[in-house]
C-alpha cells in the first residue's frame, strides 16, 4: 500500500531574478504605489512593503503612522540621493559617483537602509 503523505519540493529557479524585475517594473510603471516620498520640492512614489523590507526606519515610521497613501517629507535629503536609495532598494545595486558617495552613505545610514547602513564593507569600487 502506498503512502499518500509523500511530499514534493517545488522550486522556482528564477524566483529572485523575477521578483527583482517585477518590483523594478512596478516602480517604473508606478503600479500599486502606496507611499510618496518628498524632498527638495520633488516627489518619488514607492511601495510601503519595499521601504519596510529595506529599512527599519521606514518600517517604524509607516507602522506608527498608518495611512492609506502617506506622504513622507524627508528633511536634509537630496533628491538625487533619494532616487539612488530607491534604486538600491528595488534593484539591490546602484552606481554613485565618488564625490557623492560620502553624503549618499550618510543619508543611507540616517534612513537605515539595509545593505548600506549596516555593512559598508560590502561596497565595491568600480573603475
Amino acid at each position: 500500500m502506498m503512502s499518500s503523505d509523500q511530499q514534493f519540493f517545488l522550486k522556482w529557479n528564477d524566483f529572485q531574478t523575477n521578483m527583482v524585475t517585477s518590483f523594478r517594473h512596478l516602480r517604473d510603471e508606478k503600479s500599486f504605489t502606496d507611499v510618496t516620498l518628498a524632498c527638495e520640492g520633488q516627489t518619488c512614489k514607492a511601495h510601503k512593503m519595499v521601504l519596510s523590507a529595506c529599512s527599519p526606519y521606514f518600517k517604524a515610521l509607516l507602522e506608527e503612522n498608518p495611512s492609506k497613501h502617506p506622504i513622507i517629507i524627508l528633511k536634509d535629503v537630496s533628491y538625487i540621493h533619494l532616487q539612488a536609495i530607491l534604486e538600491f532598494m528595488y534593484a539591490g545595486e546602484v552606481n554613485v559617483s565618488q564625490e557623492q558617495l560620502p553624503a549618499f552613505l550618510k543619508t543611507a545610514d540616517r534612513l537605515k537602509v539595509k545593505g548600506l547602513a549596516e555593512t559598508p564593507s560590502s561596497i565595491k569600487r568600480e573603475g
